[in-house]
């Protein structure tokens, strides 16, 4: 068997250690331009990016994401649930919209979840007028002016159609119908935009 000798490794050069350093500092310069760091997994762009779109005098166009009414399943919920701020991010969180699209929403949680009568909502979670706004509410559809503003519109059309009483009363009428509620609805959101346009 023969022995080994160790030898210690070579000191480098003073002028080699510093260009070595200066190679891994350039390297690493180049990997950070390279690598897209956000300050969150789901923010898309650098921050760079960010502060540079905030400091530009036009505006970045950007899609207006689709209205889309709150899921079925949700209907189940007790309506307390629907406050919750995960709920409320993924279903609207404090978008602004329009008391049109309040109201065309209004429609599609009713068509979804089923009309009722004689209370905000059943056991099985179909709603009424009210009911259904109260679901946009709280999932962050619009605020409370949104809302109100809606149910003056509502009122306007009843009005019209020479009836004093509250819509929410009108909807409890015995009697009363999903497609008459429905087209209530859809009325209001009609004359709504039409008033946007002008």
């Amino acid at each position: 068997m023969t022995a080994q000798t160790l030898t210690a490794p070579a000191v480098p050069a003073p002028e080699l250690a510093d260009e070595a350093a200066l190679l891994v500092r350039e390297i690493e310069q180049y990997l950070t331009a390279r690598t897209r760091t956000t300050a969150h997994p789901l923010v898309t762009k650098t921050t760079a990016e960010l502060i540079a779109e905030a400091l530009s005098a036009t505006p970045v166009a950007s899609a207006a994401p689709v209205l889309t009414a709150p899921a079925r399943a949700l209907r189940l919920l007790p309506d307390w649930v629907l406050n919750f701020p995960m709920l409320r991010q993924l279903h609207g969180g404090g978008r602004h919209i329009s008391v049109a699209e309040h109201l065309e929403l209004t429609a599609l949680v009713i068509e979804r979840y089923g009309w009722h009568r004689g209370a905000l909502r059943s056991t099985s979670g179909r709603r009424c007028i009210l009911g259904a706004q109260a679901v946009l509410f709280r999932l962050g559809y619009g605020d409370e002016t949104t809302a109100l503003a809606a149910g003056h519109r509502l009122q306007t059309v009843l009005a019209a159609r020479g009836i004093s009483e509250p819509y929410h009363r009108w909807n409890d009428a015995t009697g009363r119908t999903r497609e008459e509620a429905l087209a209530l609805v859809r009325t209001a959101a009609t004359r709504a935009r039409q008033a946007d346009r002008s």
